[in-house]
């Protein structure tokens, strides 16, 4: 069993910057890929960042330059720093996480997700 914990949500201005963590703990033997997608309202769940278990990143197109995601494998966390946000990156974010198991099992596992609003 895998749990993925999401926190750094919240209601900021056009223009700020705010940085999401998502941190996996259970039976876990490793994690390959990681990443983060969005769902704004009324829309599907788009892909906003990856990041491969040796460090290889890609964006969408729509938050190149102005988001970073990273991750810390000894702590199975995973970064999303936002900045300039703007108010269409209003959404739910979820991070997953492409888990081994300790038994050999592969599975990726999801966060609750976390609210980002941004205001104009």
């Amino acid at each position: 069993q895998v749990q993925l914990v999401e926190s750094g949500g919240g209601l900021v201005q056009a223009g700020g910057s705010l940085r999401l963590s998502c941190i996996a703990s259970g039976s876990i033997r490793s994690i390959n890929g990681m990443g983060w997608y969005r769902q704004g309202p009324g829309n599907q769940r788009d892909l906003v960042a990856v990041i491969s278990s040796g460090g290889m990143t890609n964006y969408a197109d729509s938050v190149k330059g102005r988001f970073t995601i990273s991750r810390d494998n000894a702590k199975k966390t995973v970064y999303l720093q936002m900045n300039s946000l703007k108010p269409e990156d209003t959404a739910v974010y979820y991070c997953y996480a492409d888990i081994t198991f300790r038994s050999g099992t592969m599975y990726r596992g999801w966060g609750q997700g976390t609210q980002v609003s941004v205001s104009s």
